[in-house]
């Protein structure tokens, strides 16, 4: 990941200081939220980008905004993703401006999951790609999210986790981006209908 990054930052004509970068994503506290996630962001938004005629700066930014999409990350939705982005302005000081603020709204995208960023589109997709995974790893993943909200019981965890459940599972469409449709969309739909059944 810090190559991709480092890759990223001099695409856009800056040195490359990831910081903690890599340390950020291996804190103990993290289950799922981790390496693993953010890899996985990182190459699922990278394949979907594919599909679109980005440019080399444009898949550069939509890099670094995955990679630092969860650096700081206290299960505080909101303000996680909010210090993401300061620290993604921070590391990033020396390129163009108007990259920074770019990288910076990818981020802060993933507090709504909804932009008119092409470039967003493909991020938020990713971001959600293990929605659609074989179920056993979804298994795993929805283990490893009850971890990281250990602070709650488990009556208020259930009611809290259905909520979410059932806001996803309201959408028109789970994925922005056609390609995500294709490659997640049936699957995800069947993973959340299973995991909020088992919450009943």
């Amino acid at each position: 990941m810090r190559r991709i990054w480092d890759d990223a930052v001099r695409t856009l004509g800056g040195a490359p200081d990831a910081g903690d970068l890599m340390e950020r994503y291996a804190e103990p506290h993290r289950t799922y939220h981790n390496t693993f996630h953010v890899v996985s962001v990182v190459r699922d938004s990278s394949a979907l980008a594919d599909a679109f005629a980005f440019s080399a700066e444009e898949r550069a930014i939509l890099a670094l905004a995955a990679c630092a999409h969860d650096v700081i990350y206290d299960g505080e939705p909101g303000e996680d993703e909010r210090a993401s982005a300061a620290w993604a302005r921070e590391r990033l000081a020396d390129l163009e401006e108007a990259h920074v603020r770019r990288v910076e709204s990818l981020v802060l995208a993933t507090i709504t999951h909804s932009s008119d960023d092409p470039l967003a589109h493909v991020l938020l997709d990713a971001d959600l790609a293990i929605l659609g995974s074989e179920p056993e790893h979804y298994e795993r993943y929805s283990l490893a999210v009850r971890q990281e909200y250990s602070r709650y019981d488990d009556e208020t965890w259930r009611a809290g986790r259905s909520k979410v459940l059932r806001t996803l599972l309201d959408r028109e469409h789970l994925f922005v981006t056609e390609p995500a449709r294709q490659l997640w969309g049936a699957a995800a739909r069947t993973n959340l209908a299973r995991e909020l059944q088992s919450l009943a």
